[in-house]
């Protein structure tokens, strides 16, 4: 793989969405696309270049502490 798939903006964000993928397929969920690989991580990783997981970055969510004096 040359570089990172369209519309991925790290390193970083790829392999969360690769291991995320792959965890769902070991799990039991279909695969989207016919591959000639046979672990999960690799056929991940075709799903992720061929944009066929939909993902969305969302805010943070800010934590609340109670701070007693």
């Amino acid at each position: 793989m040359e570089g990172l798939p369209e519309g991925i903006d790290s390193k970083f964000r790829y392999v969360l969405l690769v291991s995320k993928r792959a965890e769902q397929l070991i799990q039991g969920a279909q695969s989207k696309v016919k591959s000639r690989h046979a672990k999960p991580t690799r056929i991940a990783m075709e799903e992720v270049e061929k944009d066929l997981i939909k993902w969305q970055l969302t805010a943070p969510v800010e934590e609340t502490t109670a701070l007693t004096e």
